[in-house]
């Protein structure tokens, strides 16, 4: 599959490879990192969190690699973004900008 076949993005697939997009981390990694970056706003529950990790690496969007790091828990599986990964979620941000840009050509961030 091309990178542009797998846009639009599902919120959370986009905010894991976000995640992963500056460091490897295991799934509660993920969890935490989502949580603080938005400051709370977005949770992404086990649930979620797995089966859309069991897809991406189907997808070879992200890959299982070895932790790093002096603590690092060898019962964790770490997860690392692949090219194809990277492209994609480069790909989707760039088209979520170009959807704010459309929203300030109608003028309805000016308040925000």
């Amino acid at each position: 599959m091309k990178a542009i076949d797998f846009l639009p993005l599902k919120p959370a697939v986009f905010h894991i490879l976000l995640s992963l997009a500056d460091a490897d981390r295991h799934g509660y990694g993920i969890m935490q990192e989502v949580f603080v970056r938005t400051g709370g706003l977005v949770k992404l529950g086990p649930g979620t969190l797995y089966t859309a990790i069991k897809r991406l690496v189907m997808d070879k969007l992200i890959v299982e690699c070895e932790g790093t790091g002096a603590c690092d828990d060898e019962r964790r599986r770490y997860y690392s973004i692949t090219e194809l990964g990277r492209e994609v979620i480069g790909l989707e941000a760039r088209r979520l900008e170009e959807l704010v840009d459309m929203a300030r050509t109608k003028n309805l961030l000016s308040s925000i």
